[in-house]
């Protein structure tokens, strides 16, 4: 895949819009011509079109999304250091932004909100959204609602190297976040050095873990919503409760009927010794999602270190994070929670000194020009001699 993905992103890259416009009609649009302009008109970006229920819902993501996405931007620190200089740790968001929001399965309208809301709470002037055709009037109108009026009708490793790199006709991003294919996160890994991104996202997992007072048909409804991923989706369920285990073996199979998206037979159940043992369990797998079912279980939320979410209690279905709880459903995958953060605010910010020396070149001269010449770097230790005293230049 590797070779495959260097190659489409090399020809986009040298190759500009020509490329990009045989590559679409390669892999997007099934042999048929690419249009000149990728970029869909805004008149065509109406959420009128969305039926009632969904646009509602959206309405309702949008906000909680935004009022999560708000709480976690940090303030500028002012830090006055014992010399007398000052070092201002400002924060600043990248000028430029581009969301993917995957095709394929189906639409996804919850990424849209996920990706943009998140980037405007950041302070993102421009952000854009890429996304297979034929695009959908439900991610359409998702643009909408959420002011995105730059939409370019593109998928795969090809859409990712057009916004890293830039073209004749479309203007390079700062970060490029979001979901989508092996293909869309290796072409993102392989232009990471000249862009930001957020993380690389594999299939989507879950770990319920719960006690022997869970309801197993809960239980086992959100194992079955996560099956709906698809067949790469690890969907695991751990207990000290042998016999909720059982129950949930159960159900599983009274209510797969009607839900054959997911297959149960791929699922996990695992039987721990005890209740510390199960929280070493979901410590080493690291989930997307982490369920905490039961009061016993939930009484341990603080100790989680290595989860992309955690849901508490008997009513935190996953689900609910996927689309309206107000947390990000762009999570770490594939065990990479023990050291990865979900999609925030962050991935479209950077931090930066700013640095105030005045009256303090003194002293720092003396402790750093020393440090300097022993590294071999003179001029490093004249230029900051060159401030002090005798030295200094009015």
């Amino acid at each position: 895949m590797y070779d495959a993905v260097a190659e489409i992103v090399g020809a986009v890259r040298d190759g500009g819009d020509r490329a990009l416009r045989e590559l679409v009609a390669r892999f997007d649009m099934g042999g048929a011509a690419a249009p000149d302009d990728l970029r869909v008109a805004a008149a065509e970006l109406d959420a009128g079109r969305l039926p009632d229920d969904v646009r509602a819902g959206l309405e309702v993501a949008i906000t909680n999304v935004a009022l999560v996405a708000d709480a976690a931007i940090g303030d500028d620190v002012d830090v006055r250091l014992p010399q007398g200089q000052r070092v201002v740790l400002r924060e600043v968001p990248v000028r430029r932004a581009a969301i993917y929001v995957p095709g394929g399965r189906a639409p996804y309208p919850s990424t849209v909100v996920m990706g943009v809301v998140t980037a405007r709470a950041a302070g993102v002037e421009e952000v854009v959204v890429l996304t297979p055709p034929p695009i959908d009037p439900v991610i359409r109108g998702a643009c909408a609602l959420c002011g995105v009026t730059e939409v370019y009708a593109m998928g795969g490793a090809h859409g990712v190297a057009a916004l890293a790199y830039g073209t004749e006709r479309i203007e390079r991003a700062d970060v490029i976040a979001g979901p989508g294919s092996l293909i869309v996160q290796e072409a993102k890994r392989q232009v990471s050095d000249i862009v930001g991104i957020d993380g690389f996202y594999g299939p989507s997992d879950v770990l319920v873990f719960a006690d022997a007072s869970a309801d197993a048909h809960l239980v086992a409804l959100d194992l079955l919503a996560q099956g709906e991923h698809g067949p790469g989706a690890p969907v695991v369920c751990v207990s000290s409760s042998s016999p909720l285990l059982h129950e949930v073996q159960a159900a599983l199979q009274s209510l797969y009927a009607g839900r054959e998206q997911s297959d149960p037979a791929a699922f996990v159940l695992v039987h721990a010794e005890s209740l510390l043992e199960a929280l070493a369990f979901a410590e080493a797998f690291a989930p997307e999602h982490l369920e905490l079912v039961g009061p016993a279980v939930e009484r341990l939320a603080p100790r989680v270190r290595a989860a992309g979410c955690v849901f508490v209690g008997s009513n935190g279905a996953t689900a609910f994070g996927d689309y309206v709880a107000g947390s990000n459903h762009s999570l770490p995958t594939g065990g990479s929670a023990r050291f990865a953060s979900g999609l925030s605010p962050r991935a479209f910010r950077r931090r930066m000194s700013e640095v105030h020396i005045g009256d303090a070149a003194a002293a720092l001269a003396a402790a750093g020009a020393p440090i300097a010449r022993a590294e071999g770097f003179v001029v490093h230790a004249e230029s900051m001699e060159a401030r002090v005293g005798e030295n200094a230049r009015s």
